[in-house]
């Protein structure tokens, strides 16, 4: 089965349409028209699904077809991948009956997949021994510990702290991928100019993102995280300024990269303005991190490495364009939407209907990719 043959395949498939759902939901839900079982703390919910429902989903689709290639053993495919697959369902499952199921019942039903795809990640790297990749299969397993301790209390700490570490993921990955894609283009293109990758600069950028994100998870009105947050969001604008990103406006695929990734400068620099009391609201750096540089992060690799991983050449179709302006529009529209507390409710409405139609169609765009065969040229 052609589905069942890369791990990215069904994942980003229910990446799109969990994305789709899970925010519809949340929407009518906050205006008193969603299920009433979703959890008595609905906003727990929500943080809960964009990270664990969403994001990892992402995450597992790529890192369990990045591995293979990193490590050149053989992809995670068939009746594996799909207990993989079915433990995710479990987790989505049981987190709607948050409210009716017990909770020990709803900690083991959703921490099974968190735990199965770090032993899945952890096998392939370490039976390879490529301990460039150590720190990824790690990056995994924390997250899929900090989930347990979800279901254990505490849960807006623990949510916290989940966010930033897919922030310092992204920061890892995305600081390997995009000077490197966008090199290997502007090459072609007989460009002189290229991007240039700063070891100490890297190094320093990472390691702030996991010390400001700890701050902002335990401390977020500290004065030490407020300082450190704007120091990481500078951080972030020099490393990148140095990935050549305006060359490549006239490559979609290759610009929502940079996009995403801008928005990691502008949430932590926000978030540190918050810290300091300045007047900005909490939810605006949040959501230029979460919904900002995590979602169209997201969305940037699934429609890129659908493609590539395909054998289809590595162009956005018009639809594709579409979705990523409408992904965008969404994002600044939430980010914005504290500010202007008049039009509060009516913006939440725009957003939401922004992301859900870009994951939509998405959807549409590469169903028939992801469900056939790849291409050969």
């Amino acid at each position: 089965m052609t589905l069942l043959s890369y791990a990215f395949r069904p994942f980003f498939l229910l990446n799109g349409l969990f994305a789709a759902a899970a925010i519809t939901c949340w929407t009518l839900v906050l205006f008193g028209m969603g299920p009433t079982f979703i959890a008595a703390n609905p906003i727990a919910w929500h943080g809960h699904e964009m990270l664990v429902g969403f994001a990892m989903t992402a995450v597992a689709g790529f890192v369990m077809t990045a591995v293979a290639v990193w490590t050149g053993r053989p992809a995670l495919k068939g009746a594996l991948l799909a207990w993989l697959l079915l433990s995710w369902l479990i987790g989505r499952m049981v987190m709607l009956m948050v409210g009716i199921l017990p909770a020990w019942a709803v900690g083991i039903g959703d921490s099974w997949f968190p735990i199965m795809l770090f032993t899945l990640v952890s096998r392939e790297v370490l039976a390879s021994q490529n301990r460039r990749n150590y720190v990824i299969a790690a990056i995994v397993g924390l997250l899929a510990v900090l989930n347990v301790f979800y279901h254990l209390g505490q849960e807006k700490i623990f949510l916290y702290l989940m966010i930033h570490v897919v922030l310092v993921l992204i920061s890892i990955i995305g600081g390997r991928i995009i000077p490197s894609f966008t090199a290997n283009w502007l090459r072609l293109q007989g460009a002189s100019k290229l991007p240039v990758n700063n070891v100490p600069l890297d190094i320093a950028t990472i390691s702030m993102t996991l010390l400001s994100g700890v701050g902002l998870s335990l401390a977020p009105l500290h004065i030490l995280t407020a300082w450190a947050a704007v120091a990481t969001g500078i951080l972030h604008a020099l490393r990148m300024s140095a990935w050549c990103g305006w060359s490549v406006r006239s490559n979609p695929l290759l610009l929502i990269l940079h996009v995403a990734y801008a928005w990691l400068p502008i949430g932590y620099v926000l978030s540190g303005l918050t810290a300091l009391g300045l007047a900005v609201p909490a939810t605006a750096g949040l959501h230029a991190l979460t919904m900002g540089a995590i979602g169209t992060m997201i969305f940037a690799m699934t429609t890129r490495v659908s493609l590539g991983h395909t054998g289809r050449p590595l162009q956005a179709a018009r639809l594709t364009v579409c979705a990523y302006l409408a992904l965008s529009i969404a994002v600044i529209v939430r980010v914005m939407a504290p500010f202007l507390a008049a039009s509060y409710h009516s913006m939440l409405v725009i957003s939401a209907t922004g992301w859900v139609l870009a994951f939509l169609l998405f959807v549409l765009v590469y169903w028939p990719i992801l469900s056939k065969e790849r291409e050969t040229p």
